[in-house]
């Protein structure tokens, strides 16, 4: 168990039932958000991926050669 977890844990035990149990709504209200937040970003880079689908030929390239140097 990590330090943070252990001095969280530490201190709900001290609090009364209700306390505690809002303490425990609070975590799982940020592990659910957290999960919204990734799903959110999965969905933005799945609609990117869409975007670009079939414009690469599979030829070959030199990443050096998508410059212009000009």
């Amino acid at each position: 168990m990590s330090i943070i977890a252990e001095k969280v844990f530490e201190a709900v035990k001290t609090l009364p039932e209700q306390q505690a149990a809002e303490v425990l709504d609070f975590i799982e209200f940020l592990k659910s958000k957290t999960k919204k937040e990734r799903g959110e970003r999965r969905e933005i880079a799945l609609a990117t991926l869409d975007k670009y689908k079939g414009l690469y030929d599979g030829v070959p390239f030199n990443r050096d050669e998508l410059y212009d140097r000009s």
